[in-house]
C-alpha cells in the first residue's frame, strides 16, 4: 500500500513536482489503485497516471531534481528555494511573485528532460530514441547514437504539468493561471533550447577521424541558470481586456504583449531579509555569507545591513599529490582552518 502521506500537492496554486513528500517518497507505483491515493491529482491526470504507471517513478525522480537544482541555482541569493523543502508550500510559492514563476518554469523543464532521457535510457516502454535528423551532416561527422525523445518529454510533460490550470472548473484566479500556463511554456522553450548536437569520436590512436552526433539535452543545472537569468529580468504584469478577452499585459510597459521567452509575474515578492510567515520569508538569519564578494552573497546583501559573525571551520583536503607510472595518483590529507562568515 503507498504511503498516503505521499502526495502531489495542490496542481493549482503550487507545482507538483515541487512538493516534499513527493521528492522524498521511496515508494514505487506500480499498481493502477496506487493513482487513487495521490492527492491533489485532477481527473486527467489520474487518468494519465492509470495509463501509465511507469512515467509517474519519472515524475517522482523530476521532483527530486526540481528541490535539488533550485536550491543550488539559488544558494547565493536571500530566497534560496527553502521554501520548497517546507511541510507545506508557503505563500512566495501561491501569490503569483517571481520566485513562483521560477519554479513552474524549472518544474515543467523538469519533468519533461526527465521524461526525454528516460525515452534514451530504456526506463519507459512507450517511447525510445528521438528522431534522427533531417539535415545531412558536415563531412567527417555521422548521426547516430540515441538521442534524448525531446518530443514525447514535451508531449507527456505538458499533459501532465498544464491539466490543472486547463481545467474550467477549478477554483482560482484566471490570472494566475494564466501566469502559471506561461511561464510553464517558457520552461519548456527553455528546455528546447537545450537541445545540442553531442558527439563520440572514432579512430585509430584517439584521431577522431570520424564522429558520431547524436541531440542530446544539456543538464538541468544549465537550464536552471539560464532560467534565473529570465527570473532575475522578469516582467510584473497585470491581467486587463485586451480587445474580446482579459490577458496578461506588462503592467508598466503598455505598448508590447507578453514576449513568449519571459518570465512575469503578478505579485512583488518581499525582500526575504526577515523572516514573515505570512510572506513565505525565511529570513537570512544564520545563512552564510562571502565577505569578498560584491554579489547577492556578500555579507552586506545576504544580510541586509544586520552584520555578520565569523567563525572557523577546519577542513580536511587532498595534498601533496604525486603521479606515479603507470598509471596511478596518491596524495596526503591535510587540514587547515578557514574563516567563514553568517548573517546576524
Amino acid at each position: 500500500q503507498i504511503n498516503k502521506k505521499f502526495s502531489i500537492g495542490n496542481c493549482f496554486l503550487v507545482p507538483f513536482l515541487a512538493s516534499k513528500s513527493l521528492s522524498q517518497t521511496t515508494q514505487h507505483i506500480n499498481k493502477t489503485q496506487h493513482c487513487k491515493t495521490l492527492p491533489g491529482l485532477v481527473s486527467s491526470q489520474a487518468q494519465l497516471c492509470r495509463s501509465n504507471l511507469e512515467l509517474m517513478q519519472t515524475i517522482i525522480q523530476a521532483a527530486r531534481e526540481v528541490k535539488k537544482v533550485c536550491q543550488k541555482t539559488f544558494t547565493d541569493m536571500r530566497w534560496n528555494c527553502s521554501s520548497i523543502d517546507a511541510p507545506k508550500f508557503l505563500p512566495d510559492l501561491e501569490r503569483g511573485t517571481r520566485e513562483s514563476a521560477f519554479v513552474y518554469a524549472l518544474s515543467a523543464a523538469a519533468i519533461s528532460h526527465t521524461i526525454a532521457r528516460a525515452c534514451t535510457s530504456g526506463d519507459l516502454r512507450l517511447c525510445s530514441c528521438g528522431p534522427i535528423p533531417g539535415e545531412i551532416p558536415e563531412p567527417g561527422y555521422r548521426w547516430g547514437g540515441c538521442a534524448d525523445n525531446l518530443h514525447y518529454g514535451l508531449l507527456m510533460g505538458s499533459k501532465f504539468s498544464d491539466a490543472p490550470m486547463k481545467m474550467k472548473k477549478k477554483s482560482g484566479s484566471n490570472a494566475n493561471k494564466l501566469m502559471h500556463l506561461h511561464n510553464s511554456e517558457v520552461g519548456r522553450q527553455a528546455l528546447r533550447d537545450a537541445l545540442v548536437m553531442k558527439c563520440k569520436c572514432h579512430g585509430v590512436s584517439g584521431s577522431c577521424s570520424i564522429r558520431t552526433c547524436w541531440r542530446g539535452l544539456q543538464d538541468l543545472k544549465d537550464i536552471a541558470i539560464d532560467l534565473k537569468t529570465k527570473y532575475l529580468s522578469a516582467t510584473k504584469v497585470v491581467h486587463r481586456p485586451m480587445g474580446t478577452r482579459k490577458q496578461l499585459v506588462p503592467k508598466d510597459i503598455d505598448i508590447r504583449p507578453v514576449r513568449e521567452n519571459e518570465l512575469v509575474y503578478l505579485q512583488s515578492s518581499p525582500d526575504y531579509c526577515m523572516r514573515n510567515d505570512k510572506l513565505g520569508s525565511f529570513g537570512t538569519q544564520d545563512r552564510q555569507c562571502n565577505k569578498t564578494s560584491s554579489g547577492s552573497d556578500s555579507c552586506d546583501l545576504m544580510c541586509c545591513g544586520r552584520g555578520y559573525n565569523p567563525y572557523s571551520e577546519r577542513v580536511v583536503e587532498r595534498c601533496h599529490c604525486k603521479y606515479h607510472w603507470c598509471c596511478y595518483v596518491t596524495c596526503k590529507k591535510c587540514e587547515r582552518t578557514v574563516e567563514k562568515y553568517v548573517c546576524k
